[in-house]
C-alpha cells in the first residue's frame, strides 16, 4: 500500500475524530435544553399538581387510656398507686378495597414546552370490619374511645377537584381538608358517628365515594384492603407501569390502556407496615407499597436526539467510507477538505433535528432535517464524484441509512438488535464490493 494512501487514511481518521468537536457541543446543548424543558415541567407542576399517590382509606379511633403504677415513695418507702393518661389512636384497615377510574390526558403549554396533565375520575368504595371495642380485649374499662373518622391520604392535596362525600351505610358525610394524622400525611378525612351499642358489639362500615384527581406524572395507589381491586382506564396509549405491583390484567392500544390490579394482605403486608407505623417507627414503607401509571412520553424529543447523537460517529465513518470506496475502486480524488465539509453537514443534522423537534411532532422534523442534509450532500458530492449518478445513488445509500437510524430511535426494544444487524449489513455490503480489490495496485496514481 502506498504511502500516499496511508497519509489520506491518517488524515480521514483525524478529521472525524475533529468532527467530535461539534457533535460533543451539540449533545452538550441537547442536555442543556433538556434541563431546561424539566425546570419547566416543575414550575407547571408547581402551580398545578405533582404526581399523585392515593393512601387509604384507613379508620383511626382516637382513645385515651388512664395507666396505674405502683410506685415505692423515695424517703417513707411507701407504696403508692400513680394514675396517668396516654393518647393514642388506633388504625384499621379495610376488609375490601376497590378504585375503579377513569383518567383523561391533557398538554400544558408554556412557552414551547409541554406538559401532560392528567385528570382521574374514579369510585372509591369497600368495608371495614370494626371488632367490638375495636379489638381492645383487656382493660376495656380504662380506654375512653373519641371520634372515629375515615382518614384518606392525597399526595398534593391542591390536585382535589370535588366537593368529597362519604356515603357510609346510606349517610353522607362531608370530608374536611387534612388527614388528621401524620401516618398518611397531607390529604383529608371524614368524622364518622358511632352509636354506643356499635363500638361494644362490632360492626360492618360501608364505605363510597367519588373522587376527581388531577396531577402530572404518575398516578399511584396504596393497596390497604385485605384484598384490593382497582381497574384503570386511560386515553394515554404509552403508559409505564410502576410501584411494587404491576397489573394482572392490561390491555393497551393506539386509543389508550386498560389495566387491573388485584392484591391481598398476603402480598402487601400492609398491617404490620401500619401497626410498626403506629408504634412511632418509620412510615415511608407504607407508601412505598403502591402501585400505578406514569403519563410521560417514553421516548420524548431529547431522548431521541440524544440516542440520534449515540451513532453520529458511526454515520461519519460510513460517510467517509463511501467516499474512500469510490476513491479506491472508481479512481477518483477526493481531498480532505471535501470530506471535512461533508462531515459538517452530517452534525449540521443533529442541530437542525434538535431545533426542530422543540416546534413540532419529532417524525416530522426528523424527515425535515434528514431531508435537508442529503439534499445539500447529494448535490455537493454529485460534483466532487464528478456525476449526477453517482450523485444520487449516494444519495439514496444515505437516505437509507437515516431512514434505518430513525427505525432505531423508535424501537423501544429492539433498538441493540437492530442496530447489530445494521452494522452488520454495512461490513459485509463493503467486504463484498471489495472482495476483488487489489490492494497494492492501490499506489497507482488517481484520477484528476
Amino acid at each position: 500500500m502506498s504511502r500516499n494512501l496511508l497519509i489520506k487514511l491518517g488524515a480521514i481518521a483525524a478529521l472525524i475524530i475533529l468532527l467530535m468537536i461539534p457533535i460533543l457541543m451539540i449533545d452538550g446543548m441537547v442536555e442543556e435544553r433538556q434541563s431546561l424543558r424539566d425546570r419547566v415541567l416543575e414550575d407547571i407542576a408547581r402551580s398545578s399538581s405533582h404526581s399523585q399517590t392515593i393512601t387509604g382509606p384507613l379508620l383511626v379511633v382516637p382513645y385515651r387510656k388512664t395507666e396505674r403504677n405502683w410506685k415505692t415513695h423515695v424517703n417513707t418507702g411507701e407504696r403508692y398507686l400513680e394514675e396517668s393518661e396516654r393518647s393514642g389512636r388506633l388504625y384499621f384497615l379495610p376488609e375490601r378495597f376497590t378504585l375503579g377510574g377513569t383518567v383523561t390526558t391533557e398538554l400544558r403549554a408554556r412557552g414551547i414546552y409541554q406538559a401532560r396533565l392528567f385528570h382521574s375520575n374514579s369510585r372509591l368504595s369497600g368495608h371495614f370490619e370494626v371488632p367490638a371495642n375495636f379489638g381492645i380485649s383487656e382493660d376495656v374499662a380504662d380506654y375512653r374511645f373519641g371520634e372515629p373518622f375515615v382518614s384518606l391520604g392525597i399526595s398534593d392535596i391542591r390536585g382535589i377537584k370535588n366537593n368529597l362525600v362519604l356515603e357510609q351505610d346510606g349517610r353522607k358525610l362531608a370530608f374536611q381538608p387534612g388527614s388528621a394524622t401524620s401516618l398518611l400525611g397531607a390529604g383529608v378525612h371524614a368524622p364518622l358517628p358511632l352509636a354506643v351499642a356499635d363500638i361494644h358489639q362490632g360492626r360492618r362500615l360501608d364505605f363510597a365515594f367519588d373522587l376527581l384527581l388531577q396531577g402530572t406524572g404518575e398516578l399511584n395507589i396504596v393497596p390497604v384492603g385485605r384484598e384490593t381491586l382497582v381497574d384503570l382506564e386511560a386515553d394515554w396509549p404509552h403508559p409505564s407501569f410502576v410501584g411494587a405491583y404491576l397489573p394482572g390484567e392490561r390491555e393497551i392500544d393506539a386509543k389508550g390502556f386498560k389495566a387491573r390490579w388485584q392484591t391481598s394482605f398476603f402480598a402487601t403486608n400492609l398491617q404490620e407496615v401500619l401497626s410498626d407505623c403506629a408504634l412511632g417507627q418509620e412510615c415511608w414503607e407504607l407508601k412505598n407499597r403502591h402501585f400505578g401509571v406514569s403519563f410521560v412520553d417514553p421516548v420524548d424529543q431529547y431522548l431521541k436526539s440524544d440516542r440520534a447523537l449515540k451513532y453520529a460517529l458511526l454515520f461519519i465513518a460510513l460517510t467517509f467510507a463511501g467516499f474512500f470506496l469510490f476513491e479506491v475502486l472508481k479512481r477518483l480524488a477526493v481531498h480532505p477538505v471535501q470530506y471535512g465539509l461533508v462531515g459538517l453537514a452530517l452534525a449540521m443534522f443533529y442541530l437542525l433535528l434538535l431545533s426542530l423537534a422543540e416546534h413540532m411532532e419529532f417524525a416530522r422534523a426528523y424527515a425535515l432535517a434528514a431531508s435537508a442534509c442529503v439534499a445539500l450532500i447529494g448535490f455537493y458530492v454529485s460534483h466532487v464524484l464528478r456525476s449526477w449518478w453517482r450523485g444520487g445513488g449516494f444519495s439514496v445509500a444515505l437516505a437509507g441509512l437515516y431512514a434505518m437510524l430513525y427505525a432505531l430511535l423508535s424501537a423501544e426494544d429492539y433498538a441493540l438488535l437492530m442496530g447489530s444487524l445494521l452494522v452488520f449489513g454495512l461490513l459485509a455490503a463493503v467486504m463484498v464490493l471489495t472482495r476483488k480489490l487489489d490492494w497494492y495496485g492501490l499506489s497507482k496514481p488517481a484520477a484528476v
